[in-house]
């Protein structure tokens, strides 16, 4: 049955997306709930926004527990797993981490500080082994059709090209907070009183790994501060 659903999304995905364009951020995690099931998961990096859709997950626990996926690369600002520990006892969340298979350390002993070259293809390489192959890992282990993360259309040239819904590396992936704004995040963790992340307050609007994040400045905001400034996406919400 799950996968005749993922076959005529896949077919119909112009349909579906003007079919989720009228829904509100907590209406699509539903959608997606109760399209895909136990096939359906969660991403989310513990970053600066991670705790709205968080919190939007933490509400259709009611019904039944959906699988939450953190990517943790092993390299982490120590702000971020601490306040990862905040926001999974806050929510009540049940999270299932997924790591690479090498070591931070084994890994550089073989590729050296693939973030230090200042070379695009070794940041795609650091990407692929902490990152992408990592969540493929998840994803296949549960047999996951749709996968939902809280990407944004404002943050990246690739997320502007966004849809709702979407097809990466030959699964579906549903974007609930895609048309919102840096004010909708505000007043969403406002009235739902959640936590900033630490490194919010010090500057960053943007955070992922200690050595390739920095806060923000007069010349450079947001996802430009990542990676250096020589790449905006790590690669998990893009095909190439």
């Amino acid at each position: 049955m799950i996968e005749k659903i993922h076959k005529d999304i896949q077919t119909n995905l112009r349909k579906h997306n003007q079919e989720l364009v009228d829904m509100n951020p907590y209406e699509m995690l539903s959608w997606g709930y109760k399209k895909f099931d136990n096939q359906f998961a969660i991403t989310t990096s513990f970053g600066i926004q991670s705790s709205v859709l968080l919190n939007m997950v933490s509400k259709l626990y009611l019904q039944k527990k959906i699988k939450i996926f953190w990517i943790d690369t092993g390299y982490l600002p120590p702000e971020t797993y601490h306040y990862a520990e905040k926001l999974i006892d806050n929510l009540s969340l049940e999270v299932e981490v997924l790591q690479s298979e090498l070591s931070p350390a084994r890994m550089e002993a073989k590729y050296g500080k693939l973030w230090e070259t200042n070379k695009e293809s070794d940041l795609d390489k650091y990407h692929e082994l902490r990152k992408i192959r990592p969540l493929e890992n998840g994803l296949e282990k549960y047999n996951i059709s749709c996968w939902a993360s809280g990407v944004r259309s404002s943050q990246t040239d690739n997320r502007n090209k966004m849809k709702f819904l979407d097809i990466i590396r030959q699964r579906l992936s549903l974007r609930p907070l895609l048309n919102w704004t840096n004010k909708d995040i505000f007043y969403y963790m406002e009235e739902n009183n959640l936590p900033a992340h630490p490194l919010f307050i010090k500057g960053y609007s943007s955070v992922g790994d200690w050595h390739s994040s920095s806060p923000d400045d007069i010349e450079t905001k947001g996802r430009d501060t990542r990676f250096g400034g020589i790449k905006q996406e790590c690669g998990i919400h893009t095909n190439n």
